[in-house]
């Protein structure tokens, strides 16, 4: 049997990622399964449940199943989803279920081509890089071979849903969004969040229309990324009915994407300056402000008027969740679209971050693109951004990365 080299899995900044068939494939499943299951074999005692789950792509419930059967075949207890998954989700339950972890199948906002693996430890955040490499480590010393089907009987299958519900709204102020009655558009694109998101507006009094609700391993021909090309539809229908507001998650609803009532696609440095505001002023939070080197400093702003420390990390929400969990954080995001929030858990969350945008206009009874003016102002902007996504050779990438730290911009940069 011919697999891709032990050497070609390598964990980036959330997981292990391919090409399913050509370096994704059951063989490379089973092996990395097995260097995951290495690890934990030093981190957690077998009386506590691994769990198991999976977004909507091509293969990846079966992937799942395939390392479930692994786990099993090793001596651990493995519960599976009953259905495609929401990383925070898996990420919510993994902490609240004692677990030892999840293992989430998923490419996030990938292709359709891709699929991927990450390892969510049991404090609901990204693997650190410590946990990683030793899991990478363990790679080239792992079995590809197939399970041999022994202790099926410790596989079961649940629904992580209720509880992670249950916990969501105790995060929002459920009454305030009921009483606005907001008209609201929400675009799936076909990923994890049906069935959640849209349960979340209704239980909240939103009036949502919903589209592309299904299972599409394809993503209708696009990405399972809440950007502009792939809300068109959504920004037609927020201005053609004048919604209060659009939204959308990307393929395993960590990321979010919300268009304001104009049909302005909102960027994610935007809604984190929005979402801090909103935090401070309507709900009276505190706590220091984490963003990336990437994400915008207007937040340093904020954090400097409000008298909270701020803190920058590298690229990576594992990164930005490693603080969560040393510190009181009142809002932590990337400029990539994700962000978490005071009280939650150490993942970024597209569900809720949608919701905050919700819950800020209702309590503000102002027009989104109000908020997004004021936050902006009052963050002594404005707020430039544009975001270039290049497909480089791994050389190219190297080359940049020696670059720019032995030839920094002489203005230092914004």
């Amino acid at each position: 049997m011919s697999v891709a080299p032990s050497q070609e899995i390598q964990f980036g900044t959330d997981g292990w990622r391919g090409i399913i068939a050509k370096d994704f494939t059951f063989a490379n499943v089973r092996k990395v399964t097995r260097a995951i299951a290495s690890y934990l074999e030093t981190a957690y005692s077998k009386d506590r449940p691994v769990l198991v789950a999976y977004d909507t792509r091509f293969l990846a419930d079966e992937f799942a199943r395939t390392a479930a059967e692994i786990l099993a075949d090793l001596g651990w207890t493995v519960k599976i989803v009953d259905r495609d998954c929401p990383t925070p989700v898996i990420a919510y339950n993994a902490r609240f279920l004692n677990s030892a972890g999840a293992l989430m199948f998923t490419a996030s906002h990938n292709p359709a081509p891709y699929c991927g693996i990450k390892y969510i430890p049991d404090y609901a955040g990204p693997a650190t890089p410590e946990i990683t490499d030793t899991i990478v480590a363990n790679i080239p010393g792992a079995s590809d071979a197939p399970g041999g089907g022994k202790n099926g009987d410790k596989i079961s299958v649940f629904d992580p849903k209720p509880e992670y519900l249950k916990f969501i709204y105790t995060l929002l102020d459920v009454e305030t969004i009921r009483r606005a009655k907001l008209k609201v558009k929400y675009d799936a694109l076909y990923s994890t969040s049906r069935g959640y998101l849209d349960e979340v507006l209704a239980h909240c009094g939103c009036e949502t229309e919903s589209f592309h609700t299904w299972r599409d391993v394809l993503f209708g021909g696009g990405m399972p990324e809440p950007k502009g090309e792939q809300l068109e539809g959504l920004i037609a229908a927020v201005k053609d009915d004048r919604a209060d507001l659009g939204l959308a998650t990307d393929g395993d609803s960590d990321r979010f994407g919300v268009v304001d009532e104009q049909g302005n696609v909102l960027t994610p440095n935007t809604i984190l300056l929005v979402l801090a505001r909103h935090l401070m002023k309507n709900k009276g939070k505190k706590g220091a402000i984490v963003r990336t080197v990437a994400t915008t400093h207007l937040l340093d702003n904020f954090a400097a008027k409000y008298g909270l420390t701020l803190y920058e990390t590298a690229v990576g929400f594992k990164y930005v969740g490693e603080k969560m969990r040393e510190t009181d954080v009142l809002i932590g995001g990337e400029e990539s679209g994700g962000l978490s929030v005071i009280g939650h858990i150490p993942e970024k969350d597209g569900i809720l971050a949608d919701m905050l945008v919700a819950e800020a206009v209702a309590y503000e009874g102002k027009p989104l693109s109000q908020l997004v003016e004021e936050a902006i102002k009052e963050a002594d902007g404005p707020l430039y951004n544009q975001r270039l996504d290049l497909h480089l050779t791994e050389a190219h990438k190297a080359a940049v990365l020696d670059y720019f730290p032995k030839n920094p911009h002489p203005s230092g940069g914004n």
